[in-house]
């Protein structure tokens, strides 16, 4: 026999269900992409192969996005994205976030991988070897370099 109290147990845990089925996944990631880039798309897919839950906004201009997130121009690559109040640009890996958001550094707003090197997640190229490159954070002040990479493996 069911007394109130199994009763308000099961209703609990169906409605705290959802809650931990969402923290069971990564951090949710907002991008906002052209809908005509294939790199973009490649990019959405590692970083939810990555565990990221993506929200993929396919928008015909990124570009009131990046002002509204405050993407330094210098900075600006073919995609922007937020994941917990950092802004993301470009082809940043997902080791690169996740150290972002586990170290949260102070002064930064976010971090880009400028010029679509290639080798970074979503610009693969079968037979090229992947470039090197950084990832710069920005905020407070000068850029500076928060990771460096060969194709999406730290260098």
């Amino acid at each position: 026999m069911h007394t109130r109290r199994t009763w308000l147990l099961a209703a609990t845990g169906i409605l705290a269900a959802p809650r931990l089925l969402h923290a069971a996944q990564g951090p949710r990631l907002e991008v906002w992409r052209d809908p005509n880039c294939g790199c973009c798309s490649a990019w959405v897919e590692h970083m939810r192969r990555e565990g990221f839950v993506v929200q993929d906004n396919v928008v015909h201009s990124v570009a009131p996005i990046r002002r509204m997130l405050g993407t330094p121009p210098d900075l600006r690559s073919c995609h922007a994205a937020r994941v917990e109040g950092f802004v993301l640009e470009g082809h940043v890996p997902a080791l690169a976030v996740r150290r972002l958001l586990a170290t949260r550094p102070a002064g930064i707003r976010g971090i880009a991988v400028p010029a679509m090197p290639i080798g970074s997640p979503g610009m693969e190229v079968p037979g090229q070897a992947p470039d090197t490159y950084d990832v710069l954070a920005f905020g407070d002040g000068a850029h500076q370099p928060f990771m460096r990479f060969r194709g999406a493996e730290p260098a």
